[in-house]
């Protein structure tokens, strides 16, 4: 079971904070399109970036705590949910402390009418 344990983190966050969309109404996961384009650039710079440690040899991963599915550039697909699961923790917390705070964010539609 041990090469489960990044997937396991992983899950630990999304279950940590799925009653943020739960139960507080952050709307992120109903926002599909906002999401995918707050997480593609993240998602690329840093698989970029990983590929390119890992190929100079300054980035590796145990092959005892991943799953030992292994996606071009040598990287494990633990590591390429990591840049989906972590970005969208984030969200879903920025998210909540925005609305508490009542923070806007930018989309609200406007009171007055020209």
């Amino acid at each position: 079971m041990r090469h489960l344990s990044y997937l396991a983190v992983l899950a630990a966050c999304l279950l940590g904070t799925a009653p943020l969309e739960l139960f507080l109404g952050t709307r992120v996961y109903a926002r599909p399109r906002r999401l995918l384009l707050t997480l593609l650039p993240v998602v690329l710079i840093f698989v970029a970036w990983d590929v390119y440690a890992i190929a100079a040899g300054h980035w590796s991963f145990d092959p005892r705590s991943i799953t030992g599915v292994w996606l071009p550039g040598h990287l494990p697909l633990d590591e390429l949910l990591f840049f989906f699961v972590v970005p969208v923790c984030a969200v879903l917390t920025l998210e909540v402390v925005r609305a508490v705070r009542g923070w806007p964010a930018g989309d609200e539609p406007d009171d007055e009418q020209e």
